[in-house]
């Protein structure tokens, strides 16, 4: 082997090495997040530990609201986690932590709660574990390090209440202000969480909300409950055993929700999958036909899909799936039904469009993607949607005529040059007038054409 040859070789063994870890793979900025995370984790861990004197009593809490989280997690297991699995209602006993046991104890709960995950619920990349688990630990550590300083400043001995923190949750101020903090560290969460995901998502893509009503309500409840189980340990460790049965039953109730919206939506993008959003685009062709209306049909397909995956890598084909629907639905009307029909096309029912809007929608939507921001390594890449669209009456009369007559409009706007609208028997380019049964572009009752957000 020649010298020339050397550092070739090795430059392919690094890239194999980097190539079994999914953790290089990911953004350089993502990588340099967790990274300073987890480092800030461990530098409060052991300043903390040096502060902190171990009891028995701490231990024995810790370790019974450690078990308690197990009991949690192996329910968990035998109900079967969907794919995407994100909430639970692990808080029940994060909360009791922060609020009973000194700050240090925060940064340590996660750990054999996600290694259980990890090994008896559902298996995932190792990275993102370790990242839960040290923004969970630094949310609970900020959120006891104020609950407990609050404590020592005596502002329950001020309003007549309970000197010490372990204390303060019999009292009426102690248990606002243990609410406080809990949602602080809900909060906190929350935003470490939505943070990474914006920096791996790269510029250009649209992050989804943070909130939402679901979202908000379960948060609200595994605050509540957390603070109740709080309030029981306090009494006496025994009182867990009629915490545990209420806590199991709520996250069964929330992953069996969990699990009916996996049967219904594509987990990459969120959207409705395939056989749902067929199901809910028959019932709507069937009424539109029975009151005579309109209602249209679109098949969107994202260009040369295929180069984008092979050239950047699946994770970045996955941020331009999650960006194109996200691009879509916000240009759609709430009556309108968006879903992922697989791969990388995406379809659309425009209930009350008739051709006319619906060249209107879909031109739209072709160009609204296309003035979309998505690069790699700050390069902008480039991508457009060919869309084909057909009218029930004029193409079809159900459902399978609609897609299929969309679905050679659209074959035709690809054999014409991509990133173009096609109607089933019309050529690509907007005509000067499509004829249809009414004039204008817009939907009655609208006023503002087909895809204006209402």
């Amino acid at each position: 082997m020649s010298i020339s040859e050397k550092p070739l070789a090795a430059e392919d063994a690094a890239a194999g090495e980097r190539s079994r870890w999914p953790i290089l793979q990911q953004p350089r900025g993502l990588i340099v997040y967790m990274g300073l995370l987890l480092f800030t984790a461990l530098f409060l861990f052991g300043a903390a530990a040096a502060l902190t004197t171990v009891t028995l009593a701490d231990v024995v809490t810790f370790l019974a609201l450690t078990m308690c989280a197990g009991i949690c997690v192996e329910a968990i297991r035998r109900l079967g986690v969907p794919a995407g699995f994100a909430r639970d209602l692990l808080g029940a006993w994060w909360f009791p932590v922060v609020l009973l046991l000194p700050p240090v104890y925060s940064l340590i709960v996660p750990i054999p709660v996600f290694l259980l995950l990890q090994l008896r619920a559902r298996r995932a990349l190792a990275h993102r574990r370790v990242f839960n688990a040290t923004a969970i630990g630094l949310s609970g550590f900020l959120a006891s390090v104020v609950w407990h300083r609050v404590a020592a400043d005596g502002l329950w001995e001020a309003m007549g209440g309970a000197s010490e923190a372990h204390d303060s949750l019999a009292t009426g101020a102690g248990v606002l202000i243990a609410v406080l903090c809990c949602a602080g560290f809900t909060v906190l969460n929350t935003l470490l969480v939505a943070l990474a995901a914006r920096i791996s998502m790269g510029p250009g893509a649209t992050l989804r909300p943070m909130w939402d009503r679901e979202a908000c309500t379960v948060d609200a409840v595994e605050l509540c409950v957390g603070v109740t189980v709080a309030i029981l340990a306090q009494l006496t460790l025994f009182l867990l055993a009629i915490a545990v049965p209420p806590v199991l039953l709520l996250q069964r109730s929330l992953l069996f929700q969990q699990l009916q919206m996996a049967a219904r939506t594509d987990p990459k993008t969120g959207l409705l999958n395939a056989p749902t959003w067929e199901q809910e685009a028959s019932v709507e062709i069937a009424r539109a036909r029975a009151q005579r209306g309109y209602a249209a049909v679109l098949i969107i397909d994202i260009d040369h899909f295929k180069r984008v995956n092979d050239n950047h890598g699946h994770l970045f084909g996955d941020q331009v799936l999650l960006g194109v629907a996200t691009t879509i639905a916000q240009q759609l009307r709430q009556s309108d039904l968006l879903g992922r029909f697989g791969g990388e096309e995406f379809v659309v029912l425009l209930p009350g469009a008739d051709t006319s809007e619906a060249w209107q929608a879909a031109e739209r939507l072709r160009s609204q993607v296309g003035c979309m921001e998505i690069s790699v390594d700050d390069v902008p890449v480039s991508i457009t949607v060919s869309v084909g669209a057909a009218v029930i009456g004029e193409h079809g009369n159900d459902l399978v005529e609609l897609l299929t007559a969309a679905d050679l409009a659209l074959y035709r706007a690809k054999e014409t040059g991509r990133n173009r609208v096609c109607l089933p028997a019309g050529r690509p380019g907007a005509p000067n007038k499509i004829p249809g049964p009414r004039e204008g572009g817009g939907l009655p009752g609208r006023g503002g054409p087909v895809g204006e957000v209402d």
